[in-house]
């Protein structure tokens, strides 16, 4: 044990001493929570139950509303639109600054998003097939393709506002706030059809990542800015929720009449305000703890496999629950999630999903930055040139 404790210090202080002393490390770190946030939210509130052959989706929030503030602490991706609008812009910048074309920045930061998706769409393609002709129910089917895939509309949305950078990098986040308060105010207010939310599913994220945009101006440095954004998205979505009849979970809740997040509402955005000014209050004391070669060794090997992490956390969710339906039902696993005691049972799966993810990440890491082909071994001083300073290649988060 205390060889294992010797040996991790020393590769963290090797990962430490071969950061460049100009890179924001509060940015990694904020990455690196908003990308576990999103993955233990989904272990926590997603649950398979087991219904005869079929398998079906369940929330504990639709048996236990009242546990809706759970979902505040883990709808983390407005913290991800933010440090992905902040790092896109000064990318960019960088970009032109040393004589880069557009489309060649655009095709090396979509390479980067878009490569490990070909491993999760191969490997679906052929665990559906595999369902289908072995007679599965279609329903189970369906449900279990939906979960694997739901992911990847994060993926699209965070493309187009990429491939949009230059135009919006000095957009007011006002307008596009806007362009949700009066869809809202369509759709709620005056009885418009649904379908005029989709417009937010692209204007109500512009807003995070055209915060960002602002952070990389230098508009953002000081606390006031942080102090604002977190009280005024506080006090208004405790005021639409209160008063105005939106859901209280910042989730989807299968079910549910409306979702704030299928697509994103004024609350979903004005969560994600609070949500960006608590980030930029933090930055600070992340920088400081960021120092601790053990935590930014952490920080610096999550944001290494982000983009694995986020995309195949919901297939690690589903391998541990069907590898065990032999076994069912299982308490917390395959069971309905109707009270506390399910809560209390899901707990311990955690770490088996946790599992399942590390084999997943095993299996197919090499997606992560080398598009399938095989990496060499990588010692400790390349962990943070894997992933280069913010104004250069930064992660694709």
């Amino acid at each position: 044990m205390t060889r294992l404790v010797v040996a991790m210090r020393d590769t963290a202080a090797r990962i430490d001493t071969a950061t460049p002393a100009h890179r924001d490390r509060a940015v990694d770190a904020l990455r690196a929570f908003a990308v576990l946030g999103v993955v233990l939210g989904h272990w926590l509130v997603t649950a398979l139950v087991a219904d005869g052959r079929t398998l079906r989706t369940a929330s504990p929030l639709q048996h236990m509303p009242w546990l809706a503030p759970v979902s505040w602490t883990f709808q983390t991706l407005a913290v991800f639109f933010l440090v992905g609008g902040h790092v896109a812009t000064r990318s960019y910048a960088s970009a032109r600054e040393r004589g880069t074309p557009y489309h060649r920045w655009l095709h090396a930061r979509l390479a980067r998003l878009f490569g490990p998706v070909v491993a999760v769409l191969g490997l679906w393609t052929v665990v559906t097939l595999a369902l289908l002709l072995s007679d599965a129910e279609y329903a189970t089917v369906r449900t279990l393709v939906k979960l694997a895939l739901s992911p990847m509309w994060f993926l699209l949305v965070f493309a187009a506002l990429t491939a949009a950078t230059p135009l919006v990098a000095r957009l007011h986040p006002l307008w596009p706030l806007a362009v949700v308060l009066h869809v809202d105010v369509l759709r709620f207010g005056l009885g418009a059809s649904d379908g005029l939310g989709w417009l937010n599913l692209a204007a109500g994220w512009l807003v995070p990542y055209t915060l960002g945009a602002a952070w990389t101006r230098g508009e953002l440095e000081g606390r006031t800015s942080g102090w604002v954004l977190l009280g005024g998205g506080t006090a208004a979505t405790a005021a639409l929720v209160a008063w105005a009849g939106y859901p209280a979970a910042m989730v989807g809740v299968p079910g549910a009449e409306v979702s704030n997040l299928d697509p994103p509402t004024l609350a979903a955005v004005t969560f994600g305000l609070a949500q960006c000014g608590l980030a930029l209050l933090l930055r600070d004391r992340l920088r400081r703890a960021m120092r601790r070669p053990l935590a930014w060794a952490a920080v610096a090997l999550v944001n290494l496999s982000a983009m694995t992490v986020f995309l195949w956390h919901q297939t690690a969710l589903m391998a541990a629950t069907a590898a065990l339906l032999p076994a069912g039902p299982l308490p917390g696993l395959h069971t309905v999630p109707d009270g506390l005691g399910w809560v209390a049972a899901r707990l311990p799966w955690l770490a088996a999903f946790a599992l399942a993810l590390a084999v997943c990440g095993a299996a197919f890491r090499t997606w992560e930055r080398g598009g399938g082909r095989p990496l060499r071994r990588v010692r400790p001083s390349r962990v943070v040139r894997a992933h280069r300073p913010t104004t250069e290649r930064a992660p694709h988060v």
